[in-house]
């Protein structure tokens, strides 16, 4: 049986530099009948649990350390003894939502995770936050791009840890070198693929200037 994405959007308030937002946010499970990782446990660990059922949750894989992508991180690892992994850059946004609880592991740029048979690569992807990473796994002809990447361009880099230039050379150079038929899976809004945003590069190099 081969792994397939499962989708749930969570609802909360992000919360940065000061001010709080309500946001919805996309939470990806990616596994089989019998185990599955988390990108992304946003907001409410009560659904994301019942999504996951009686599974094994391999990893709470963190794609970045806004508290809304964060927030319900912990609680879901206490239910069921799955991992947090986080790349070490982000550490200091982590520990502004939980000073307590550090994660449990790092990503690294080329690690490979494994669930249900199917692997993912994590890109190293800075921009709108340091630690931020992409999940891209071949098979599944998907990247889990967080809010590196949206449908219309890249994510906000207007607040702190955040660089426009940084986030538009990690796009280019990680993101539409992949196959553009890639569907980009991301934090927040509509999926895209590689493709439909690839043309629009050079707007975004020219927004920098």
């Amino acid at each position: 049986m081969t792994a397939r994405i499962e989708h749930l959007v969570t609802s909360g308030t992000f919360s940065l530099d000061g001010g709080t937002w309500e946001v919805d946010n996309n939470v990806w499970i990616v596994g089989d009948d019998h185990e599955a990782i988390v990108i992304d446990a946003a907001h409410d660990a009560d659904a994301i649990a019942t999504a996951l059922g009686d599974r094994t949750l391999r990893a709470v894989v963190c794609t970045h350390a806004h508290n809304d992508h964060i927030d319900a991180a912990p609680d879901l690892a206490a239910r069921t003894g799955a991992p947090i992994l986080l790349h070490p850059d982000d550490l200091p946004l982590w520990k502004q939502t939980h000073p307590e609880r550090l994660p449990d592991g790092t990503l690294a740029d080329g690690q490979q995770l494994s669930v249900a048979g199917t692997d993912l690569t994590v890109l190293h992807t800075p921009g709108h936050a340091p630690g931020a990473v992409c999940l891209y796994a071949p098979a599944l002809s998907t990247v889990f791009s967080g809010d590196t990447l949206f449908q219309g361009g890249p994510g906000a880099t207007g607040r702190s840890f955040s660089h426009f230039p940084t986030i538009v050379d990690s796009i280019r150079d990680r993101l539409l070198t992949l196959p553009p038929e890639t569907v980009v899976r991301t934090g927040h809004g509509d999926s895209t693929t590689i493709g439909a945003e690839a043309p629009h590069l050079q707007e975004w190099l020219d927004r920098g200037h």
